[in-house]
């Protein structure tokens, strides 16, 4: 019996070949032909006006932060139901966390947690980093007028949601900066790396001296501030450019699996999916579900037995001891959402059959 993974790497058919040119170059190292040509690509499908190739998502968040000025006791709002790599670089400027909880409607930030927030705050928060969950979008109309109201900078973690639409637009491109993710287990995969985008040029070319060492333009190595080396190599970006020319099938792809898995528990009543906000198109990067009366963990542990891999929800930010005592504007939604929630497999080469053969192990456990 195979074992069904949850979102593994989808190759495309071209990687090697453009390896190949890569290593006929001898530009493996990081910058190269390859590193601009995804660049471009990822500006060209989004409709980002600038994109510089980093070594992860991660990254490309501290980057944000250098070049929005982000400093010691700053306050910086994010999305608390997210993975640790959305915020961890908030600690890296030694600025102050102030997490914001969940609504049921999108399972992102609660539009009016953001306000109650903004206005509890103890000093004005500088910046926003809001998750896009799951390849699912948030209320981008009302958080982007908060934020504008407000004069809060906002960070789009679009690390899990390249390919999902607002209204027609790109998620990553309605804040000021944004970022996607090329993680192994995405959507597109560079085995790592990532990607900052913006419509201000300045700034994409501040990220990208301090994401080479911020080296001084000059004939030898000056050092007038504190740089990092987080570009992406041009091997990487070989895989990303090959990735680029399958990105609307896979997200197609992923969608079908979640149309899939919808028929198939149709009959379980206690299942919730994951909602879709009105005028939004997410990428359903990953299938995932509230179960209502059943423990997630039984279900779980029953679909390992049968070399299914499946997961939990992100616990909260908020509830993470690193970030015992921090801020946080909070309703309950997204802690009741890790309780409940699961993640099926969703990756892009999975068949009608493995969903079928997935659905009747969780019909065993939960009918």
């Amino acid at each position: 019996m195979k074992r069904i993974f949850l979102s593994p790497p989808h190759m495309s058919g071209k990687e090697q070949d453009y390896i190949a040119e890569v290593f006929k170059s001898n530009y493996i190292a990081p910058l190269g032909e390859f590193v601009e040509r995804f660049e471009k690509r990822i500006c060209e499908y989004t409709g980002a006006g600038y994109a510089l190739a980093t070594i992860n998502g991660t990254s490309a968040i501290h980057l944000a932060l250098r070049v929005l000025d982000i400093k010691e006791d700053d306050i910086v709002l994010a999305s608390s139901f997210t993975f640790i790599g959305s915020v961890s670089s908030i600690l890296y400027q030694n600025a102050r966390p102030y997490f914001i909880d969940s609504d049921m409607k999108s399972w992102n930030i609660s539009p009016t947690r953001l306000k109650k927030a903004i206005e509890n705050s103890p000093k004005k928060p500088k910046a926003l980093i809001l998750t896009h969950l799951y390849g699912q979008c948030a209320d981008l109309d009302k958080i982007v007028k908060i934020c504008k109201e407000n004069d809060i900078f906002l960070i789009e973690d679009a690390a899990e949601s390249l390919g999902a639409r607002f209204n027609g637009k790109h998620t990553g491109t309605f804040g000021d900066l944004g970022i996607y993710s090329f993680n192994g287990n995405k959507i597109l995969t560079t085995s790592g790396g990532g990607m900052l985008v913006s419509d201000r040029q300045a700034w994409i070319d501040k990220a990208r001296f301090y994401a080479t060492q911020a080296k001084e333009d000059l004939p030898y190595y000056e050092h007038k501030e504190l740089g990092y080396n987080y570009r992406m190599s041009n091997v990487l970006a070989a895989i990303g450019v090959a990735q680029m020319e399958v990105i609307e099938e896979r997200a197609q792809k992923c969608q079908e699996v979640f149309s899939w898995y919808q028929e198939e528990l149709a009959e379980i009543k206690e299942i919730k999916f994951m909602p879709e906000l009105i005028g939004s198109c997410g990428n359903r990067w990953l299938t995932t579900l509230t179960l209502e009366k059943s423990d997630p963990k039984v279900l779980i542990s029953a679909l390992a037995e049968q070399k299914i891999e499946s997961r939990r929800l992100w616990k909260p930010m908020h509830l993470q001891e690193l970030f015992k005592g921090a801020l946080a504007e909070v309703n309950g939604v997204s802690e009741a959402l890790f309780q409940k929630g699961i993640c099926l497999p969703s990756g892009t080469d999975l068949s009608q059959r493995d969903v079928q053969f997935i659905s009747q192990c969780i019909k065993k456990v939960l009918l």
